[in-house]
């Protein structure tokens, strides 16, 4: 099976029993509990049902944890400093890792239902099945300070799936946790997302408001977002496990140029087909033209380009979306104070949307 694994493209392959008792399953009922997952309500919709394996499937007994390897060609963090350009996380740089992963899955459980005659369900961060908890436990690494996934081999950057069967399987050794005294990412969160090691508060966390987060970007996060538009990579590339890492042959292979660094004035001037056509195929075509527009304003607002406001600012003020008209407005009044006092003057009486109304009554940034 583990050789299989290697065989279709996957970097690790560790089985652990789905069966047992864990601790997951209340610690995400006390995220949920204290709101910490903020607009996901399909986290507390299906919180039972994702508390355990066997909640969602009763007859699941082991789990086959899969895992693949994307570490980037370069530093995310170095990209920060690019501010005439978006910074998209690194997983979101090319197509559609759940499409990548879920084809070698269905081989690789194929083959095992051929050779074991057990009952297989395939998962990709599609259904409600806590991965990360389920790869520590058989072994493919530890949940770190930051929450996600480590590895001794990997770092930081990998894509996870499961195949959950019937058969009991003997299972892997679990990854001890090696992170020791290290803070690096919590320290560098730049909207201290995490109230303490190993928790995190997803209404903090630029991830969660430039993807799962339909309303404004509360003020108090937008100049920490810097040029971030779709996700935030910090607490991953700082890790110091990262180092053991190497890039990535799917990074190279899947990524697409467009993406890993595109002007934020190219993105400003997308309609929405245009929007659908230059991410089709990406996760980012989920999340909608104008949540993405909201994104690349408050990075243009970032920017400090002055000369981006006739082109990529101005006509968004006039937006049919509210969001993307307080956005505006924002990037207007954080690039050119005299500029935003005369189009309050000349537009904030017109505004009927009272999001937007309390936007242009924002004092200047």
């Amino acid at each position: 099976m583990k050789l299989a694994a290697r065989d279709l493209g996957f970097s690790d392959c560790r089985i652990c029993r789905a069966d047992e008792p864990w601790a997951a399953g209340a610690r995400l009922e006390e995220f949920v509990a204290e709101g910490r997952h903020g607009e996901m309500g399909w986290m507390e919709a299906t919180l039972e049902r994702r508390k355990a394996p066997t909640a969602m499937w009763p007859d699941a007994k082991s789990a086959i944890m899969l895992a693949v390897n994307y570490g980037p060609e370069t530093d995310p963090l170095a990209q920060l400093e690019l501010r005439a350009h978006g910074n998209i996380s690194v997983y979101a740089r090319g197509g559609d890792y759940h499409d990548l992963i879920k084809k070698r899955l269905k081989q690789l459980a194929r083959a095992f239902v051929e050779m074991s005659g057990a009952e297989v369900k395939v998962f990709v961060d599609t259904a409600p099945l806590m991965e990360k908890p389920l790869a520590a436990k058989a072994g493919l690494g530890w949940q770190g300070k930051h929450t996600n996934l480590l590895s001794r081999e990997h770092g930081s950057w990998l894509f996870l799936g499961a195949v959950l069967t019937s058969a009991a399987l003997e299972p892997d050794a679990p990854e001890e946790d090696h992170c020791g005294s290290c803070r690096a990412c919590l320290d560098i969160c730049p909207t201290a997302a995490f109230p303490a090691p190993y928790q995190l508060d997803a209404r903090r966390c630029i991830s969660y408001l430039t993807i799962e987060h339909g309303g404004p970007i509360p003020t108090e996060f937008r100049k920490s977002m810097g040029n971030r538009i779709y996700g935030c990579d910090d607490c991953l590339a700082v890790c110091p496990w990262n180092k053991f890492a190497s890039t990535s042959a799917e990074q190279k292979l899947w990524a697409r140029a467009e993406l890993k660094l595109p002007e934020l004035e190219a993105l400003a001037a997308l309609d929405d087909a245009a929007f659908r056509e230059v991410f089709s195929g990406s996760p980012i075509k989920r999340t909608g033209r104008n949540r993405m527009l909201r994104n690349v304003l408050i990075a243009i607002g970032n920017s400090g380009g002055a000369h981006l406001i006739e082109r990529s600012v101005l006509p968004h003020l006039s937006d049919d979306d509210p969001i993307v008209r307080g956005a505006a407005i924002w990037a207007l009044a954080c690039l050119d104070k005299a500029r935003f006092a005369a189009e309050r003057e000349a537009r904030a009486d017109a505004e009927t949307d009272d999001g937007v109304k309390a936007e242009w009554a924002l004092m200047p940034i």
